[in-house]
């Protein structure tokens, strides 16, 4: 992810090579992280699809510097994707950012596979509060564009949520409330990252999530 230097901002915007994850990222920190991919696992265990699941760190940048809740530039998606394409963004979808913040590099731990385990439709996901606490944490809280976003650029040439992989799918935002009474999803087809709208009620076996947990 050192490449990726585009940004907004008023100050410079830092690479997270290994320098920088040395100097920014403590030993407690590695180890709640993996405490959380643990946690993570088990609780998801019996999920459909759940054997096909992996939890790891993300990288969330700050959105001032590099805002993953939008499309990105085509030449990124050039590296990613063969060509330089841009991302489809539904108009409809909000403007404000949300979720994580603070640091250039933010750590997270949430679905790193191709795909995250299905727990059926937006609405089913909202619905089933005590279902998503884990550590005692809320893992819908940063299921968003924002976090989903960096989880894409990060895939690199090996993105999730594509036509490419064994089973398409797509990501529920279930941390994203309603926009004018539909669902926000990410997914990668026909070769383009979408930022899309759908209908919340959708629970097919294509419908995902990405349950994710805030390293502090």
């Amino acid at each position: 992810m050192s490449q990726h230097r585009q940004c907004s901002g008023r100050r410079r915007f830092t690479a997270a090579d290994p320098s920088y994850l040395q100097a920014a990222v403590s030993a407690a920190q590695w180890r709640a992280a993996e405490q959380a991919a643990l946690a993570l696992r088990a609780h998801f265990a019996a999920a459909r699809f759940a054997a096909e699941v992996s939890y790891g760190v993300l990288l969330v940048p700050d959105p001032e510097r590099l805002d993953t809740s939008r499309p990105l530039d085509a030449r990124i998606r050039e590296g990613q994707l063969g060509v330089a394409t841009e991302d489809v963004f539904d108009p409809r979808l909000p403007t404000v950012r949300r979720g994580v913040s603070g640091r250039d590099w933010n750590l997270v731990v949430s679905v790193v596979s191709h795909a995250g385990p299905a727990c059926g439709s937006y609405f089913d996901v909202a619905r089933a509060t005590a279902a998503f606490q884990v550590a005692g944490r809320d893992v819908r809280a940063l299921m968003t564009r924002q976090v989903w976003g960096a989880r894409v650029l990060q895939a690199g040439r090996d993105v999730p949520d594509c036509e490419r992989n064994e089973r398409w799918t797509f990501t529920l935002f279930a941390g994203e409330a309603l926009c004018e009474g539909l669902a926000e999803s990410g997914t990668v087809l026909k070769g383009k990252v979408r930022f899309r709208l759908g209908k919340p009620d959708r629970g097919i076996g294509s419908a995902r999530v990405a349950p994710a947990i805030a390293v502090e």
